[in-house]
């Protein structure tokens, strides 16, 4: 008898996973992936017929020989992925990560030239600046949300701009920080660089473990605590939560802040990031372009589901083919074909969470209406009613 209840158990836990709404969304992830690579792959055959496989192939794999790359590669998106999932939470579209990630690089520059605390301690001071630039950024189309009710997606599209070119025209104004005859900023001093992990020929640096640890941390916000509910029962209705005493205007600036400072930590993480030559550091080109880390972090948080835990991996998963991606070039292939590979992953992720929101309307709609018919006719148990897609199946075939 005890092995029979165990054995029941299991098969009960097995069910209940099967049908989660995590499970559906990483299948649904993963089935978009599959489309997007075959799609790429038959892009790479109509370019060039004769270097398909070996491009494909390398495009596969070829982030495993570079999986220093991979992880740094992976740290600013995943910074501005959680940031566009955070506020997804919420019901909010933060479009401004750009612009929050490009004031919270220009605020870690700053300390990181201007100031010059012990060595052990600079490169930290750096990041918490990096961290209050974003902050500072996002409460803007926050506070024109909450308070005024400008929608999100307006204001933050314009600090974008506003956050590009003011930072653009205070590096080129500062002497101490930009070099003229290079066009970009000089180069940040040892103390103010992230400590490495001595990969070598990678930028790769304690930054990936620390955004790691901020994704866990979100999501225990989010799913442990009563801040995180107030925060989702908010994004899932408004009005509902301030009905239940929820304050929605103090939850909407406080998601806007928290997203800000996230996308300005995957700035600061980027610009602080060690350089594979010694004596040098990354370093910043005032040119007047948005900064492409911000919208990669809305097709990473997409890809996640907006959980924090899925944006690690999809952010691992986007830097990997983007490595592969550029030893393509070697069969003769450009490196924007993983450009035309990831949006079309990201567009069959949105069309199959979209199906599968359908179908689970349908399906539960067809079992309300069966359980209302069994409960009118005093009948025997629908056989169907623990089988949705049995269920749908049969309204397909007409069978009642």
């Amino acid at each position: 008898m005890p092995e029979k209840k165990n054995t029941t158990k299991k098969v009960f836990n097995l069910e209940s996973v099967l049908k989660s709404k995590g499970f559906s969304a990483f299948m649904a992830a993963l089935f978009a992936i599959f489309l997007g690579l075959i799609f790429g792959f038959i892009v790479m055959t109509v370019a060039s017929p004769a270097n398909s496989l070996p491009g494909f192939r390398t495009v596969l794999l070829g982030g495993f020989r570079r999986l220093g790359d991979v992880f740094y590669f992976a740290t600013p998106i995943l910074m501005t992925g959680l940031s566009v999932g955070f506020a997804f939470k919420m019901g909010l579209f933060n479009i401004g990560a750009s612009g929050q990630y490009t004031m919270g690089m220009f605020f870690a520059l700053y300390v990181g030239f201007m100031l010059k605390p012990a060595d052990g301690i600079h490169w930290l001071i750096c990041v918490l600046a990096g961290f209050l630039g974003g902050l500072l950024w996002g409460l803007i189309p926050g506070v024109f949300k909450a308070l005024l009710n400008v929608n999100e997606v307006i204001t933050s599209i314009m600090t974008n701009y506003i956050g590009m070119y003011l930072v653009d025209m205070l590096i080129q104004s500062n002497g101490a920080m930009y070099v003229p005859s290079k066009t970009r900023t000089a180069y940040l001093p040892q103390s103010a660089q992230l400590p490495p992990l001595g990969v070598d020929n990678s930028s790769v640096n304690i930054s990936i473990f620390i955004a790691i640890f901020i994704a866990v941390i979100l999501y225990i916000i989010l799913n442990k605590t009563v801040f995180g509910y107030e925060l989702k029962a908010t994004g899932y209705n408004r009005f509902a939560s301030q009905y239940a005493g929820m304050s929605g205007k103090r939850n909407i600036i406080i998601t806007m802040a928290v997203a800000g400072a996230l996308s300005g930590l995957g700035g600061a993480f980027a610009i602080l990031a060690p350089s594979t030559i010694p004596g040098s550091s990354m370093t910043y080109e005032p040119i007047n372009i948005i900064a492409a880390n911000g919208f990669n972090g809305i097709a990473v948080a997409l890809l996640g589901n907006s959980s924090p835990i899925g944006i690690i991996f999809s952010a691992l998963f986007i830097s990997h083919i983007q490595r592969g991606g550029t030893l393509a070039s070697l069969f003769g292939y450009k490196p924007e074909i993983i450009d035309i590979v990831i949006s079309v992953i990201i567009y069959f992720s949105a069309f199959s969470m979209l199906m599968k929101s359908i179908l689970d309307r349908i399906v539960k709609k067809r079992r309300e209406m069966r359980t209302k018919d069994h409960a009118e006719t005093g009948g025997k148990d629908d056989p169907d009613a623990d089988n949705p897609a049995r269920a749908l199946d049969n309204d397909k075939k007409g069978v009642n």
